[in-house]
């Protein structure tokens, strides 16, 4: 009954470790990010659903500066300034403009993407990987809300850098959705005007104001 004991104390304590430590990777990574004026990422998107046999790859970009964004991912473009988000579809020729809310903590948007981790999970260390030399350490979050649509997340962390390489979503419905980070450059020369909506270049669109 003491050996049990023992043995029940010691997977707490692994634990509880364990979890310290994933929380000050993140924290480091966290640091990191805020460190910077803004931020350029390239990334791989690829969505994966086994069961719908639903499986699609593409490539992206975002810029992120503070919490506005200007995100081009599947033909669109996405820009948040800080108040609205204009959704710009050019082969419809149409763009949707909607107030964002920054409050919501289910959704992951390009300017959470390197910080949502900060609130609602729990934390856990997971595998190490290898890739092109650098050493990639994995962490496991799980929502703590039950229900949550995430099953979990993998944040695979640049042990070097501190910089995310890649995020990992799984849903509970059996989607899983892989964003892998081909570049990172940071406090890059910006137009002022980068996250302004400028309606005059888009005089044939149909502007659909959601609010």
């Amino acid at each position: 009954m003491i050996k049990k004991t023992l043995l029940i104390i010691f997977v707490l304590g692994l634990t509880s470790v364990q979890a310290q430590t994933a929380k000050e990777l993140l924290n480091e990574v966290s640091k990191k990010v805020k460190s910077y004026n803004n931020i350029v990422i390239g990334f791989k998107y690829s969505l994966n659903n086994p069961a719908e046999n639903v499986s699609q790859e593409t490539r992206g970009d975002v810029t992120l500066q503070g919490n506005k964004y200007l995100l081009n991912l599947m033909g669109t473009e996405q820009m948040y300034d800080g108040k609205k988000l204009h959704v710009i579809v050019p082969e419809d020729e149409e763009i949707n403009i909607s107030t964002q809310s920054e409050e919501d903590e289910n959704s992951i948007t390009p300017s959470k993407m390197l910080t949502f981790y900060e609130d609602g999970y729990t934390y856990k260390m997971d595998i190490v990987q290898s890739v092109n030399g650098r050493k990639i350490q994995y962490v496991k979050l799980t929502p703590i809300d039950s229900k949550s649509d995430l099953k979990e997340i993998l944040l695979g962390v640049d042990k070097q850098t501190k910089h995310i390489y890649k995020m990992i979503q799984k849903q509970n419905n059996g989607t899983n959705v892989t964003i892998t980070v081909s570049s990172f450059k940071t406090n890059q020369p910006l137009s002022e005007t980068l996250f302004v909506f400028d309606e005059s270049k888009y005089e044939n669109y149909y502007i659909n104001r959601l609010d």
